[in-house]
């Protein structure tokens, strides 16, 4: 089995996701779309249809921002296209969902805020999407096209969706405390005071949820492979 990664920029690597799908028994092969310092890609991607399961990941570019990774967005979304109507499993983590959403024809945009840290969320299957909390940071939301379900929302935006064997979460169930570490050491001063927390109420959560997050996040992937991929 072969499992293809999407990840946007060199520092958001695919994490617990990842480790999984390897011991799922996966060949996890890793497409790197921009390099550093650098948002422009003019590498093909690859061939949807040679893989088990796609997993785009999260970037800090909003879909929209043509001027920015104008370069290369429109064929990440034909790929997800092509790899969602071939029945390809996909299973989209935030800009990555977002990606799958426009690729399936809805709309992405701007939120009225932004959620940075841990929150819980309304699910309609919490045996398989748990309520949380989850580890959380976007500034973008998914208007949905009809046909996907959602499955998991807030006040602010849809949290998680399903069309078909295609699954998309807005939060990030594959990250670790030393990769949110490494996030949070590259924001400038000011960045957490201007979206209402702090850097060490983002990384004390690891304390309190970090481990039960983990848990959550093994049955999430695990649902998906189990119940969704094989559907």
């Amino acid at each position: 089995m072969r499992a293809l990664v999407v990840q946007h920029e060199p520092d958001g690597p695919a994490g617990t996701i990842g480790t999984h799908l390897a011991a799922r028994g996966h060949e996890v092969v890793v497409h790197q779309v921009m390099q550093r310092g650098s948002t422009e890609s003019h590498l093909p991607f690859p061939d949807p249809t040679a893989f088990d399961v796609i997993v785009p990941l999260g970037s800090v570019h909003g879909v929209y921002e043509h001027d920015v990774i104008g370069t290369w967005i429109d064929r990440e979304l034909a790929m997800l296209r092509t790899a969602h109507e071939a029945g390809v499993p996909v299973f989209g983590i935030c800009f990555g969902a977002q990606a799958m959403c426009a690729a399936l024809g809805g709309t992405v945009e701007r939120a009225p805020g932004y959620e940075v840290g841990w929150y819980s969320y309304d699910t309609d299957l919490p045996e398989a999407i748990a309520s949380g909390p989850w580890f959380t940071w976007h500034g973008d939301r998914c208007l949905l096209p009809a046909g996907p379900e959602e499955l998991a929302r807030n006040e602010l935006c849809t949290q998680a969706f399903r069309a078909g064997r295609t699954v998309g979460v807005q939060f990030h169930p594959e990250v670790t405390e030393e990769l949110v570490g490494a996030w949070v050491a590259k924001c400038p001063p000011g960045y957490f005071a201007s979206h209402h927390t702090t850097a060490e109420a983002v990384l004390d959560g690891f304390a309190a949820h970090g481990a039960a997050m983990h848990a959550r996040a093994i049955t999430l992937f695990d649902w998906f492979l189990d119940e969704v991929a094989p559907s």
